[in-house]
C-alpha cells in the first residue's frame, strides 16, 4: 500500500471540492470516508468554505451541524422501526391500520409496514400542507403553522389519505409514507418521535449533536436555540414564504408546519455522528457488533424488489446502476440515501466503504447547484482509497 500515492489521489477529491465551491455550486462542505484496508483503516476528512454566508460570514468546520433533510427518514424513521421489529412489537407485514386503525379509511387496509419503507404504499408523494395552513392563518389572522395543531392536522390528512395506485404496483420516491412511519412509531412506543429517537438510537450509538429542533411555535417565531448553538448550524434557504434566511430550523415546509419533528425530515447532526451511526450499522451487518439487530440490518439491507424493479431496500436506496449517486464503484450490496439540502451518506457493506458528504447547496445558491458532485466526490473517494 503507497500512502503517497493514495494521498495525492485524494487530493483530487480536495480540488473537485474546492472547485465546486469557487464556481459556487456549494457554500462549503464537510466529507467524511473510511474503508478497511491491508489491516489497517484508512481515513479521509476535509472541511471547508462557508457554513453561513448571510447575515453574517461563518467557516465550514468538521463539527458544522447540518438540517439533514431526507437522511431523517434513515437515521431515524426507519431505524426506529426496526428496533421495534426487533422488539417484536410490529411485524414488517403488518397492515399498518393494525397499529393506527384510521390508516384503514379509503381502501387503505392492505397498505403494509412494508409498503410504506419500499415507497410502494401508493400514497400520493407530496402535499403541501403547509400552503394549506398558510391560507388558512391569511384568512384569519390567527397562527395555525408550526404548532401541535397544526402537527396533529398533518398527520390526520396524511393517515386518511386515499391511494394514487394499488398497493405494491410501483414505487414512488415520496414524504407521506415516511410521514406516516413516523406516526406509526409514536402510536406503537407512546413516546413522541424525538423522544424515541433520543433514547433508542441517538444517545446508545454516542451520536451526542443529533437531534431534531422543536420549534417555538407560528410562523415568526422560529427555534428556541441559543445563540452559540445556532452559530455550530449551517444554513440553509432563504425561504420566500417564511421571508427569512433559514438557520436553526428545519428545511422541509410540511416539517416546519409539523413544529419541526416528522418522519421524513427534521433530523440535524454533524458529520461524525453520521459516521458513528454507519460504522455500527456496518459493524451489526457483519455480526461484530450488537449495536444493531444484525439479523434486522441485514433484512433492511436487501432489494424487496416491491415492484420487481424496483430498487429500495427498507427505507433504504441501493444503487441504480449507471445512474445512481454513489458513483460507478459501490458494490451492489450497498445502501444510501440522499437530502435535498445536499446531504448524502452511502455505505457499500462488502468493501466496508463509508462516505459521508454534507454541503449546504440550497443556501443563497441552489440554482446553481449540482447533484453531479456527489458521484464525482464518490468516485474520487474510492479511486483514492484503492489506489495501488
Amino acid at each position: 500500500m503507497k500512502r503517497s500515492l493514495i494521498k495525492r489521489k485524494l487530493g483530487k477529491v480536495e480540488r473537485a471540492l474546492d472547485k465546486a465551491i469557487e464556481r459556487a455550486e456549494i457554500p462549503g462542505a464537510v466529507v467524511l470516508a473510511r474503508m478497511p484496508r491491508e489491516g489497517e483503516v484508512l481515513e479521509f476528512a476535509w472541511s471547508q468554505g462557508l457554513s453561513v454566508m448571510r447575515p453574517e460570514r461563518l467557516p465550514m468546520t468538521r463539527e458544522t451541524i447540518f438540517d439533514l433533510a431526507s437522511l431523517t427518514k434513515n437515521l431515524a424513521t426507519t431505524t426506529g422501526i426496526m428496533l421495534l421489529v426487533g422488539d417484536e412489537k410490529i411485524a414488517l407485514d403488518d397492515p399498518v391500520a393494525k397499529h393506527l386503525p384510521v390508516f384503514a379509511e379509503r381502501d387503505k387496509e392492505e397498505v403494509t409496514i412494508r409498503h410504506l419503507l419500499t415507497h410502494s404504499a401508493g400514497l400520493k408523494p407530496w402535499r403541501g400542507y403547509h400552503e394549506t395552513l398558510l391560507e388558512k392563518e391569511r384568512k384569519t389572522g390567527e397562527g395555525h403553522i408550526a404548532t401541535p395543531e397544526s402537527r396533529a392536522w398533518i398527520l390526520d390528512r396524511v393517515v386518511r389519505s386515499g391511494l394514487v395506485h394499488e398497493p405494491g404496483e410501483a414505487a414512488v420516491y415520496g414524504d407521506l409514507d415516511f410521514i406516516a412511519l413516523g406516526a406509526l412509531i409514536e402510536a406503537v412506543s407512546g413516546q413522541p418521535l424525538d423522544d424515541f429517537c433520543r433514547e433508542r438510537i441517538f444517545e446508545p450509538l454516542g451520536m451526542k449533536d443529533t437531534r431534531f429542533i422543536p420549534l417555538a411555535g407560528g410562523l415568526e417565531k422560529n427555534s428556541e436555540l441559543s445563540e452559540s448553538e445556532r452559530r455550530r448550524l449551517a444554513a440553509t434557504e432563504n425561504c420566500p414564504w417564511r421571508k427569512r434566511i433559514l438557520w436553526g430550523e428545519v428545511h422541509d415546509p410540511n416539517a416546519f408546519a409539523m413544529g419541526g419533528v416528522a418522519g421524513h425530515a427534521g433530523l440535524f447532526a454533524p458529520a461524525d455522528d453520521i459516521m458513528r451511526f454507519a460504522q455500527a450499522f456496518l459493524d451489526s451487518w457483519h455480526g461484530r457488533s450488537d449495536a444493531l439487530p444484525s439479523a434486522l440490518v441485514r433484512e433492511f439491507s436487501q432489494r424487496q424488489k416491491m415492484p420487481e424493479k424496483s430498487d429500495w431496500a427498507l427505507g433504504w436506496d441501493t444503487p441504480t446502476e449507471g445512474q445512481s449517486s454513489s458513483g460507478q464503484y459501490f458494490s451492489a450490496q450497498s445502501v444510501g440515501h440522499l437530502g435535498f439540502t445536499g446531504t448524502s451518506l452511502w455505505i457499500d457493506l462488502e468493501r466496508e466503504l463509508i462516505v459521508v458528504i454534507l454541503t449546504n447547496r440550497v443556501h443563497l445558491i441552489a440554482k446553481r447547484s449540482h447533484f453531479g458532485l456527489r458521484p464525482q466526490i464518490h468516485d474520487l473517494i474510492f479511486e483514492g482509497l484503492t489506489a495501488d
